[in-house]
């Protein structure tokens, strides 16, 4: 039996208008699709009941006129689609193992035996109204995260304020977010402190707290202070946004191993049918007798159908997408899901990936002589690189304001790209700017600062590790065997100082991005699949070269976004091994349900054709493991299933 139903058939439409009197801290209502609310549930249920209701009617001594017509019924009600889809399959010149079913059901009746014919419809139409409800159920899930978006927002104007959908809101609009109300899009904090519920999206257990400079998405929910949010993204491209569209997007493309199942599929009907007539004709011609021969070919023919290994690889594949999308891990298809699986070897950028990508200060140096102390040097240097707007610039006042430290004016500020800054502090000419290379013991970047043209300390600036780099490099090594490999263009110290923060041994530093693609070349031809983990455009090249690429989706380039397989959208690089074991933990339930198939199909082939294996026990064997390898699919659906591959800290 085909799978029909997952994610198909175009745009998500969805009503979010929050509940009357619904409180606003209450969480988002959880929509689960109901059963009779699918076509293909409200046929099995006829077909249930025209069965049962002629199987009373033949116990109850009725006419057999009375039982025929409900059994029809049941024929009707249960078979009419899958008789449907497969003449049109046989339109096309293809065979649809649905169309066997029918076939089957209808032989069974030509031969006197409606009833079995009338079970085998039911327990068909069943298992199809279990599959639908299983994959709509998968569709709840990613779907369901549309609920959590508001409907309006408060938009702050010159005017004052004015609530709006949030539909309308720009790029660069300001809403004013009260404690206890959802935040209505992506964008950033510009004043106020509170906390944001981000459970649903980053997959944190607690309360983040966020102040200005703060990321936010749309969907979270605020804390007890009020934030004024500038809008960075359209509501069309928020965090939710883009994780319905792409798991929408992957429910459409097949994996490899789909795409092989169906083509032999088509051979495997072919061969059916032909082994059905066989099983027939055979016995016939050795004079069997005709019902006897018809019943057997029969039951061969439902029992031989390839319904369950049809099934078999996209429901865990699909419910691998639809988990990880929950967990702000955009895997963007089937493919995509598969290959994930089959990396043996991982290489990594260093800038923004295993680093933030942002310079903090890690080291202040007065120098003798010069009257200051670190927070006085300090305070000079922040307060003369305050009107730049140079990543080093915003990285000391950023060290100068988390000491608390009081930034004094400046005036005749000027700015000299590659050089550094020049302003006048409380009567003193203030220079700050790069110091001569060679005064970096560890790779970091060190700025001179000078009052009066008189040198008066140093800063260390280095880009900040990100917090979960090493235990996301220490579970890679354990998933591949091996370490991950370290590949940057930026300078050997630099690389080395972050290899040995994370246990990384083999290193290659000072690459051009063809220098990046040659390095995942060579790994490929010495055999290995290799996953490349990068943010930008120079990553692009390596991430298309790689057997499968993951982009860190915060601060990725556009190029890279589009060219990896899979994004990172929370920036945390935990996800990446958590959806690597994710994805081998699918390809072991593809397997599984592949072996499963192949157990049921041959077991009971062999009864049939080696004893006598009843009509009524051949249905319920074969639509059994259908829907056990559909169930089995589902479980990647599971809480469970994410947590299991997350690295631990320690």
């Amino acid at each position: 039996m085909s799978l029909h139903v997952f994610l198909y058939g175009g745009r998500v439409s969805v009503t979010l208008a929050p509940a009357p009197g619904r409180s606003l801290d209450a969480p988002a209502r959880r929509r689960r699709t109901r059963v009779l609310a699918l076509p293909e549930a409200r046929w099995a249920l006829a077909a249930l009941m025209a069965f049962l209701a002629g199987l009373a009617a033949d116990l109850g001594g009725a006419p057999p006129w009375a039982g025929g017509i409900l059994y029809a019924v049941a024929y009707v009600c249960g078979g009419w689609e899958p008789a449907l889809e497969g003449l049109r399959a046989l339109r096309g010149r293809t065979l649809d193992v649905d169309l066997l079913m029918i076939v089957a059901a209808l032989g069974a009746a030509a031969i006197g035996q409606v009833l079995d014919g009338a079970l085998l419809i039911v327990i068909f139409a069943t298992s199809g109204a279990l599959e639908a409800l299983a994959t709509a159920r998968t569709a709840d899930s990613v779907r369901g995260l549309l609920d959590l978006a508001p409907t309006t927002a408060t938009r702050v104007t010159d005017g004052g304020e004015e609530t709006v959908p949030t539909a309308e809101l720009a790029v660069g609009d300001v809403v004013l977010v009260r404690p206890g109300e959802r935040i209505g899009a992506d964008g950033t904090v510009l004043d106020g402190v509170s906390e944001a519920d981000q459970a649903t999206i980053t997959g944190e257990p607690l309360p983040v707290v966020k102040g200005p400079g703060d990321d936010v998405f749309a969907g979270t929910l605020n804390g007890t202070g009020a934030v004024r949010v500038r809008v960075g993204r359209d509501p069309g491209d928020s965090v939710i946004a883009r994780i319905v569209a792409l798991v929408e997007d992957a429910s459409r493309t097949k994996a490899p191993t789909q795409l092989f199942i169906e083509k032999i599929e088509q051979r495997y009907a072919v061969g059916v049918v032909v082994a059905t007539l066989a099983v027939f004709g055979v016995p016939l011609a050795f004079g069997a007798h005709l019902t006897d021969a018809l019943l057997r070919a029969m039951t061969f023919m439902i029992v031989a159908s390839p319904c369950a290994v049809v099934l078999a690889t996209m429901p865990p594949l699909l419910s691998a997408i639809a988990n990880a999308g929950r967990h702000g891990v955009l895997v963007k298809s089937a493919v995509a899901m598969e290959r994930l699986g089959e990396i043996d070897a991982a290489a990594l950028d260093k800038t923004g990936t295993l680093t933030e990508g942002t310079p903090e200060v890690t080291a202040v140096r007065p120098l003798p002589g010069s009257g200051l102390d670190e927070d006085a040097l300090l305070a000079l240097a922040a307060s003369a690189e305050h009107p730049s707007e140079h990543p080093l610039a915003r990285a000391v006042v950023s060290a100068a304001r988390a000491r608390g430290l009081a930034l004094a004016p400046a005036t005749d500020f000027t700015a000299a790209p590659g050089r550094g800054i020049t302003a006048t502090v409380r009567g003193a000419a203030v220079t700050v700017g790069r110091a001569d290379p060679a005064e970096a013991e560890h790779g970091e970047t060190v700025v001179r600062v000078t009052r009066d043209g008189t040198p008066v300390g140093t800063l260390s600036l280095t880009d900040r590790l990100r917090p979960g780099a090493p235990a996301a490099t220490a579970a890679l090594t354990a998933l591949n065997g091996t370490a991950p490999v370290l590949l940057t263009g930026d300078n050997a110290h630099a690389a080395a100082r972050v290899a040995a923060a994370t246990g990384l041994t083999d290193v290659r530093a000072g690459l051009l991005p063809e220098d990046k693609v040659n390095a995942v070349r060579d790994l490929r031809a010495a055999g290995r699949k290799v996953l490349f983990v990068g943010d930008g455009v120079n990553d692009a090249p390596a991430l298309a070269a790689a057997h499968a690429g993951i982009a860190m989706g915060r601060a990725g380039s556009d190029l890279a976004l589009e060219t990896a397989d899979a994004v990172v959208v929370r920036d945390e690089l935990a996800a990446v091994p958590a959806v690597v074991r994710l994805s081998r933990t699918a390809r072991r339930l593809v397997t599984q349900n592949l072996v499963i198939a192949g157990t049921a199909i041959t077991a009971l082939v062999l009864w049939d054709l080696l004893g006598h294996l009843p009509l009524p026990l051949g249905v319920a064997g074969h639509e059994g493991s259908t829907v056990l390898v559909g169930l089995n699919g589902l479980r990647l659906l599971r809480e469970s299933a994410w947590r299991s591959g997350q690295p631990q800290d320690t």
